[in-house]
């Protein structure tokens, strides 16, 4: 019998010499492979030499008993289908062996026909849970693959994202006089009032790059009124302050949360606590989170920043002017939580804006 023709590998394990020969012939003959053992002992020593799809044994053996075997047999392989034979109708024997987990349970002297089946029936069931394992391993594989790339694909899109808001927001800062690392430096400004305020961590990378589009809806804005070097009229004033509800129309509408958030922090972050803001004046809790964080890093970078109609101001000045106000700037104006984590974070404040002039000068 070639390999091909295997039907199966059968470990025959009986301390009967006749038995064993005799049941390992007849499964030979139709198409078996078998390795007998009467001591079941060896048994153990080649069912650790792998390769066997069933267990054919006695239950009545010295030194170990069918039932401790079946044990034995479980412990290394608990899948393997183990078939006993009895010379004994026990109850009780067969009571012990099916809750040991016996695959099945033929009686001695057996019918050649019945034990055939029954070892035809242990072979497919052993192959069915082979498949079954096989098909669960090629399961996993195939799923933690496709996680991999779809995560690989929305990292991807997410860079894209990221990317895409960025430049928007660098085509915005170009219309003005002072082009400059403003909008980087809102990014990080923002990140820290927002690290500092524990927000949780979606949220502080979303602003650290949203925010950079504060200004977004200067694009609609005239030259001669964004770039003019006086102060503004009442009528140019009121169309600078459009620029506010321009750049929530422009990113308004999308599905995606740094699209959302970017359109709210545009339409926001002008905005005041006590509800002197603009566009809506809107009060208080009213005031989404990142309008009201944006609103005050903006108001510093925008002191720190030189202007046609004003230069720029110092560190030290722009802090005092947002803590104790100048009458154009109150301390009212701001989020109590965020003005705390303003003022016990504006050292790094100063850190980001230097760090930024230094790379402008290089």
């Amino acid at each position: 019998m070639t390999e091909k023709d295997n039907k199966g590998i059968v470990l025959v394990v009986d301390d009967d010499p006749y038995v064993l020969n005799a049941t390992s012939a007849l499964l030979n003959s139709k198409g078996y492979f078998t390795v007998a053992c009467q001591d079941p002992r060896e048994a153990v020593i080649k069912l650790l030499e792998g390769n066997k799809d069933i267990v054919l044994t006695d239950i009545k053996m010295p030194n170990i008993s069918g039932i401790e075997l079946l044990k034995k047999v479980h412990g290394i392989y608990p899948d393997m289908p183990v078939v006993m034979m009895t010379a004994y109708a026990d109850l009780e024997i067969a009571i012990e062996a099916i809750r040991n987990g016996a695959f099945d349970l033929i009686i001695k002297p057996y019918n050649s026909e019945y034990l055939l089946f029954t070892i035809e029936k242990a072979v497919r069931y052993k192959a069915l849970v082979e498949m079954e394992k096989n098909y669960k391993k090629v399961l996993e594989d195939t799923v933690k693959t496709r996680t991999e790339e779809l995560a690989n694909a929305m990292k991807a899109l997410k860079e894209s994202s990221l990317e895409t808001i960025k430049r928007l927001a660098v085509v915005a800062e170009y219309r003005d006089t002072d082009t400059g690392h403003h909008i980087s430096r809102i990014g990080f400004y923002t990140k820290v009032i927002s690290e500092a305020l524990q927000m949780p961590s979606i949220f502080v990378e979303t602003i650290g790059v949203t925010s950079m589009m504060h200004d977004i809806g200067k694009i609609g804005i005239p030259d001669r009124i964004l770039l003019k070097p006086g102060p503004l009229s009442k009528d140019e004033d009121k169309i600078m302050k459009t620029h506010t509800t321009i750049g929530h129309d422009m990113l308004s509408g999308s599905i995606h949360y740094s699209l959302l958030m970017a359109a709210t922090i545009a339409i926001n972050h002008h905005e005041r606590w006590d509800g002197s803001g603009y566009p809506k004046g809107l009060k208080g809790e009213d005031i989404p989170m990142e309008g009201r964080i944006t609103m005050i890093c903006d108001v510093y970078d925008s002191l720190r920043s030189k202007r046609p109609y004003k230069p720029a101001l110092g560190h030290k000045e722009a802090v005092s002017i947002i803590t104790e106000g100048d009458g154009r700037t109150l301390p009212g104006h701001f989020c109590p939580k965020v003005f705390k984590a303003f003022k016990e974070n504006a050292s790094a404040f100063d850190e980001i804006y230097n760090e930024h002039i230094e790379e402008e000068i290089r």
